[in-house]
C-alpha cells in the first residue's frame, strides 16, 4: 500500500514537474519571438531604412542611346599643311595636335601635303544637314563624313561660326535618321546625359553622365566675339568626340560635345558642349544667310560677387553689373544706365556676363527683348530692340555681294593647259572689291585665303569664315599664265 502511494506521489511530482516545464519554455519562447517582430533582424532594418523606389533607380537609356548612335557621324578632314598659318585654334590644337606653320614653297605640279583630322557631326535633318564644331573642320580641304552604317560621303560646308565652335555641313543624301533639338535650358543639375561619338576613331561610342554645371566660361574660343555657355558634365568625352551629340534622356540634343578639361590631353573628369538654345540659333542663322546673326545688347559688364556687392550698396548679390553703356547701343537707346543691375531677359534671370550672352545669343539684330533691371533697389522693365555689330538692326548681308562679279567654272582643258586642279574664273566684272583691287575679266581664282576654290558656293563660304577686318588673299592666274595674287579688305 505505502509503495503504491509513493508511485502515486512519484507520478503527480513528475506530472506537475512537467506542467511547469511546458509553461517556462512556452513563456520563453514567446518572448524570443517578441524581439524577432521587433526589429532587431539586419535585414528588416536596412529594408525599412532604406526602401526600393522607382526615384532611386537609374533612368533607362536605352532607347535615348539607339536613336543617337545613328544620327551620329565620323567626319574625317584633309587639311594642306600649308593652309595653316597659325590660326591659333587651341581647340584644334588640343584634338588634333598642332599642325605645321612653316609655308612650303608652291608647287603646281607636285601633290600637296596634308594633314589629316577627325572628329563627329549630329545629322539634325533628313536631307543631309550636319552641325559639328568649328575646329573639326577649320580650314579643312576636303571632309569626308562616314554614316553609321558605314556609307561615306563628301560634305560640302554651308557656314562655320568661330565664337561659338558651331559649324553647318552638308551632304547629299535623303532620308538620314536625325536628332530633334532639344531644349538646353530645361536641363537641371544632376540630370543624366549622353556623349555620342568617335573618340580615337571608335565609332558610334555612346558614354554616360550627369551635368554637372550650366553657362561654364573656359576661354577657348577662338573667335572676335567668342560667346561661352557650357554645359559641363562627367560624361566621358575624349579626343574625337568634338562634334558629336550630347542627348537628354528621351533621345534629344541638347548640346554639341567641344572640348575637355584635361592635363593629360584625354579624358579626367570634366568635358564641355555648346548648349543647344546656342546651336540651334547659329545653325538657323548659317542655313537662312550663310552667316551668324549676332544680336548685341551694348553694355560692358561684370559678374556681382561680395565684394561688389558692398562696394556699391546693391544688397542681395544677384544679376550682372552694367559698367558702361556703348555709344548708340541698344541699352542707351532703351534707357538703360552705367551701374544698373541685370537681372532677367524675357523673365530668364541671368546671374552671370555668359548667362545674358546665352540669353541675347538667341535672338537677331532687331528683335525686341524685355530687360529686368534693378536700380537703387527698385525693378525695373525696358523694352530693348537689339542691334548688329554696325550699330543698327539690319540683317548682315554675306560677304560675297560686295565682290562684283560674276562667275563661271573653268573648262578640264584649260585645268590641263594651265596645271591646275581647280579654280573658278571671273567672267563680269562690276563696281566692287575685285575691280577695285585691279582683277580684270578672264583671271582664274584658285585660292582664296589659302583656301582652294572651284564654285560659287567655294568663294561664299571662304568669305563667310572670314574676319571683315583682315586683308582677303586672292590668288589664281591669267588665261595666258601669268600667276599672281590680290590683296584687299571687305571693309574699310
Amino acid at each position: 500500500m505505502d509503495i503504491v502511494k509513493k508511485i502515486a506521489s512519484s507520478l503527480a511530482i513528475a506530472f506537475a514537474g512537467a506542467i511547469v516545464a511546458i509553461f517556462l519554455y512556452s513563456k520563453i519562447n514567446n518572448q524570443s519571438r517578441e524581439v524577432s517582430v521587433q526589429g532587431t533582424s539586419p535585414m528588416q532594418l536596412t529594408s525599412y531604412v532604406a526602401p526600393v523606389s522607382p526615384q532611386a533607380q537609374l533612368p533607362d537609356l536605352t532607347q535615348a542611346a539607339e536613336k543617337s548612335v545613328h544620327a551620329v557621324v565620323h567626319i574625317t578632314t584633309k587639311v594642306k599643311a600649308q593652309s595653316y598659318g597659325g590660326s591659333d585654334n587651341p581647340l584644334y590644337d588640343f584634338f588634333f595636335g598642332p599642325r605645321g606653320n612653316s609655308p612650303q614653297p608652291r608647287g603646281y605640279n607636285q601633290e600637296p601635303e596634308y594633314n589629316m583630322g577627325a572628329g563627329s557631326g549630329v545629322i539634325i535633318g533628313s536631307e543631309g544637314y550636319i552641325v559639328t564644331n568649328n575646329h573639326v573642320i577649320e580650314d579643312a580641304d576636303n571632309i569626308e563624313v562616314v554614316l553609321n552604317d558605314s556609307r561615306k560621303f563628301t560634305a560640302k560646308v554651308i557656314g562655320r561660326d568661330p565664337n561659338t565652335d558651331i559649324a553647318l555641313v552638308k551632304i547629299d543624301a535623303k532620308d538620314l535618321p536625325y536628332l530633334t533639338w532639344g531644349n538646353s535650358e530645361s536641363l537641371k543639375l544632376g540630370e543624366w546625359v549622353l556623349a555620342v561619338g568617335n573618340p580615337f576613331n571608335l565609332t558610334s561610342t555612346v558614354t554616360a553622365g550627369i551635368v554637372s554645371a550650366k553657362s561654364r566660361s573656359i576661354g577657348i574660343m577662338s573667335g572676335q566675339m567668342p560667346l561661352e555657355s557650357f554645359i559641363q558634365t562627367d560624361a566621358a568625352v575624349n579626343p574625337g568626340n568634338s562634334g558629336g551629340a550630347l542627348v537628354n534622356a528621351s533621345g534629344e540634343l541638347v548640346g554639341i560635345n567641344a572640348a575637355i578639361a584635361s592635363r593629360t590631353g584625354s579624358y579626367s573628369g570634366y568635358s564641355f558642349a555648346v548648349p543647344s538654345s546656342i546651336a540651334h540659333k547659329v545653325v538657323d542663322d548659317l542655313k537662312q544667310f550663310g552667316g551668324v546673326q549676332r544680336a548685341l545688347l551694348g553694355v560692358e559688364m561684370k559678374p556681382v560677387d561680395d565684394d561688389l556687392a558692398k562696394e556699391k550698396n546693391l544688397g542681395k548679390i544677384e544679376g550682372v553689373y552694367v559698367v558702361r553703356i556703348t555709344d548708340q547701343g541698344a541699352a542707351r537707346q532703351a534707357g538703360i544706365k552705367a551701374g544698373d543691375v541685370i537681372t532677367a531677359v524675357n523673365g530668364n534671370q541671368v546671374n552671370a556676363p555668359q548667362q545674358l550672352q546665352e540669353q541675347i545669343g538667341k535672338y537677331r539684330p532687331g528683335d525686341k527683348v524685355a530687360i529686368t533691371v534693378k536700380r537703387n533697389g527698385d525693378l525695373k522693365q525696358y523694352d530693348v530692340v537689339l542691334r548688329n555689330t554696325k550699330g543698327d538692326t539690319s540683317i548682315v548681308k554675306e560677304s560675297f555681294s560686295v565682290l562684283g562679279a560674276e562667275f563661271a567654272p573653268i573648262t578640264e582643258k584649260d585645268k590641263e593647259r594651265l596645271k591646275i586642279e581647280e579654280g573658278i574664273q571671273v567672267i563680269n566684272l562690276s563696281n566692287g572689291k575685285l575691280k577695285d583691287a585691279g582683277v580684270k575679266n578672264g583671271f582664274i581664282i584658285t585660292d582664296i585665303n589659302k583656301s582652294s576654290v572651284s564654285s560659287v558656293e567655294d568663294v561664299k563660304r571662304v568669305l563667310s569664315q572670314s574676319s571683315n577686318k583682315k586683308p582677303i588673299l586672292v590668288e589664281g592666274v591669267y588665261p595666258g599664265g601669268e600667276w599672281t595674287y590680290y590683296v584687299f579688305k571687305l571693309e574699310e
